[in-house]
């Protein structure tokens, strides 16, 4: 039953039904405007502790205040919510009191759903989601359920199932997310200077990702690994 605020809640349920949350989107707009929508736990049941606008962020946040799940955004700042994922995984296989994902983004791309789930996120949910749809999928999440838009949860199981889902690459498994970002900017021809600025990190970090990317790939230099980067279409 809905109430006047939109979110489905009961003041029974609210007074027994609890779970922390953390935010992570980089448009912080949206940020307010989600917890403005579920935020109010007295009525929700949901507690924000947290939110990061970066991975960086996301990460530190995190790891602080240990929420049961995680509300994140897929395209980030600093590698996305693949690496959010990649530098929580000893969070998520904790024995107790696992934190869980649930990824809310704008974006119902193949490469984006499939990216996330095989990270360690146990749903995907699009940013057209009502809030009050949001909070029983967080609450959902929280209980070890797997959760996703209806459009996507066939999508999802087509995906997988499906001998046409795109193959596992070994080479490319090979690289962190982080390495993958810059070897992507590499081969569009960005200096390492222009790369240190748009991931935020030094020109040394840049230097020290190439090097292993390079050795990862078995490869001698920039220009084999531009025609490498473009063969596989990821430039």
């Amino acid at each position: 039953m809905s109430d006047e605020t939109g979110t489905g809640s009961t003041a029974a349920q609210t007074t027994e039904r609890r779970v922390r949350v953390v935010l992570v989107d980089d448009h912080r707009m949206f940020r307010t405007g989600v917890q403005a929508e579920i935020g109010r736990t007295d009525v929700t049941g949901v507690e924000v502790v947290g939110e990061a606008a970066d991975v960086d962020q996301a990460v530190t946040v995190i790891t602080a205040t240990r929420p049961e799940v995680v509300l994140l955004d897929v395209h980030l700042p600093g590698g996305g919510g693949v690496e959010v994922l990649r530098r929580c995984a000893n969070l998520m296989a904790a024995a107790e009191d696992p934190v869980r994902f649930l990824a809310l983004s704008v974006s119902d791309a193949a490469e984006d759903v499939i990216g996330v789930i095989r990270g360690g996120a146990r749903g995907y949910v699009t940013k057209t989601i009502t809030g009050t749809d949001l909070v029983d999928s967080i609450f959902r999440v929280q209980e070890g359920d797997a959760v996703f838009s209806p459009r996507l949860a066939g999508f999802v199981l087509d995906a997988f199932a499906s001998t046409d889902a795109p193959p596992v690459d070994e080479d490319l498994d090979r690289l962190t997310q982080r390495e993958r970002e810059v070897l992507r900017l590499i081969a569009r021809g960005y200096a390492y200077k222009e790369i240190a600025k748009q991931l935020y990190i030094s020109v040394k970090t840049v230097e020290s990702h190439v090097s292993a990317v390079l050795r990862k790939l078995q490869l001698s230099n920039r220009h084999e690994l531009t025609r490498w980067a473009t063969a596989r279409r990821l430039v």
